[in-house]
């Protein structure tokens, strides 16, 4: 599916990824460790490096198991990523730095904490992102970049959600049809994760086709955009749209799943609408007992910096919370070419 643009297309070509260091991602925990307890809090920086990887180095290099070695979330692998790893040492001292450092792998800092780092219980990340060899001027960027930052963008799954040329969606449908089989449960998740995307993702653009992408419509399932907690219809004390418009709260849409959709009239009308035109998906995903969700359909950055220019490139600097992507962010900006 090709997504929409929500300011009229990029401004122009520009590099992107073209090595590690344009790329710098640091998880923000969005919590202080406690400096005690039983597991072991590693600051890591990762060059060109994925977290599973890293995650399984730390555990060899202190014949530790790899399982109890965890983290918040994965990073971009063709990038600088700093970010935090626990290590369960129960009754056992913090190994030095130096103990757990290797290629592309540099330890910041080593601290305790009474709970072991779980999937997706940080804030979110920080990034630094530049564009090399612009296709377009500082000023059109600066412009372009003061929008984004004012109304945001559609919250839309990033390509990288759906795998390599884009099958994952492909073998998810596969798979609820009993045509392929996996016993791995990583892909299995990602598979899923990739069919609940491409839904998501369809909801969102027929908002904006239908031009009610950011107007609230009767039947809105509001959320917060940092934590992921969703207002039931139930919950709502009638103040929501003057909230949506201080933007304290978002409006959503569906991560597809069995029940009833949360949504009513015209919102809930438009999502049904969607999920007939993949019926197989829903139903798949239906059949395999996950449940209906919910998420916020727009992406603003966290204090964006200006963007700044550097010997001919920009670079920009912001935050995003946890589970969204900075190329759905930069995408609006700027026609992304990857590599060298």
């Amino acid at each position: 599916m090709t997504a929409p643009y929500l300011y009229g297309g990029p401004l122009g070509r520009a590099g992107f990824k073209q090595q590690p260091e344009d790329f710098v991602v640091e998880e923000i925990l969005g919590f202080e460790p406690s400096g005690d307890g039983e597991h072991c809090l590693v600051w890591v920086e990762k060059r060109d490096l994925d977290s599973n990887t890293a995650g399984a180095r730390l555990a060899d290099a202190i014949g530790l198991r790899r399982r109890l070695v965890s983290h918040c979330g994965l990073k971009d692998r063709h990038a600088v990523t700093r970010q935090w790893f626990s290590l369960h040492l129960p009754g056992q001292p913090s190994p030095e730095p130096e103990a757990l450092e290797s290629e592309g792998l540099r330890v910041l800092g080593i601290t305790r904490n009474k709970r072991k780092l779980r999937r997706g219980i940080h804030w979110g990340n920080r990034f630094t992102i530049r564009l090399r060899e612009p296709g377009f001027s500082m000023a059109a960027a600066a412009e372009r970049w003061s929008a984004m930052a004012a109304r945001g963008v559609p919250n839309r799954f990033g390509e990288q959600r759906f795998g390599n040329e884009g099958r994952n969606v492909e073998k998810a449908v596969a798979m609820f049809r009993g045509e392929f089989q996996t016993r791995d449960r990583l892909l299995r998740g990602l598979l899923l994760s990739a069919a609940r995307s491409e839904v998501f993702n369809a909801v969102v653009a027929e908002r904006m086709a239908r031009g009610i992408w950011d107007d609230p419509q009767p039947g809105e399932i509001y959320g917060f955009p940092d934590n992921g907690t969703i207002l039931l219809l139930s919950n709502q004390r009638g103040d929501e749209m003057e909230r949506f418009r201080k933007g304290g709260v978002e409006l959503t849409a569906p991560l597809w799943g069995s029940g009833e959709l949360a949504s009513g009239e015209r919102v809930r009308e438009l999502e049904e609408v969607v999920a007939e035109r993949f019926r197989d998906i829903c139903a798949g995903l239906e059949a395999v007992g996950l449940r209906q969700e919910r998420r916020v359909i727009r992406l603003r950055p966290v204090d964006p910096g200006i963007p700044v220019l550097k010997g001919g490139d920009l670079e920009f600097r912001f935050a995003l919370p946890r589970g969204t992507y900075a190329t759905t962010l930069m995408r609006e900006l700027a026609d992304l070419v990857e590599g060298k």
